[in-house]
């Protein structure tokens, strides 16, 4: 399983907003949409062995998390406007625990450092920071990986204190700074080309 996690430093935890306006008026909400599209869609089919953690840290009541499993996933589809109008039903959920909103999307009020003790448990992380191991020189990875990254903004230095201690590998994608979206596609390339090669 590939796992991905994302901060939304301050994506909206409402669901009153307006899907016609979603990078302005969501806390940029718009960029963890565009890591969904990243994370589950191929040409013709989506990636079912993906699971996705978004972790919202916006007013009006943070955290909420959403998790977004790619082998039970339905109605998503490659648009940001119908992807946030499932994000959207999702925050319009009551989250008892974890809740399931529509097929393949749970809700919770579940923290980061919650989501990062559960599936510390479950896989090896990687936190993908410029200053890292370049991740072509890196020899393997197991078939449980989690990565962490930030939205438009990096961990702050308490998210990054979280992160440590569970000794998470630091790995670069280049040189540059990328988009969070685009990230995760170079990390689905880089795995998939690993896989093809077994």
């Amino acid at each position: 399983m590939r796992r991905f996690v994302v901060i939304g430093h301050r994506a909206t935890t409402s669901p009153d907003f307006s899907l016609d306006d979603l990078a302005g008026s969501t806390g940029r909400l718009d960029i963890l949409l565009r890591c969904i599209n990243s994370a589950f869609f191929l040409s013709h089919s989506l990636r079912e062995d993906v699971e996705m953690h978004l972790i919202l840290q916006g007013p009006p009541n943070p955290p909420k998390t959403i998790r977004m499993v790619g082998s039970e996933l339905k109605y998503l589809n490659p648009d940001e406007r119908s992807t946030g109008a499932l994000i959207r039903t999702a925050l319009s959920a009551k989250a008892n625990g974890e809740t399931k909103a529509s097929p393949g999307i749970y809700v919770s009020s579940r923290s980061y450092s919650d989501v990062i003790s559960i599936l510390a448990k479950q896989s090896d992380i990687y936190y993908l920071k410029e200053d890292g191991h370049d991740i072509r020189r890196l020899p393997s990875f197991e078939e449980d990986v989690t990565f962490v990254l930030g939205d438009d903004r990096d961990l702050t230095e308490e998210e990054e204190s979280v992160l440590a201690k569970y000794e998470p590998m630091k790995v670069s994608l280049g040189i540059k700074s990328l988009h969070a979206d685009h990230c995760i596609i170079i990390v689905h390339n880089e795995l998939d080309r690993r896989s093809s090669q077994v």
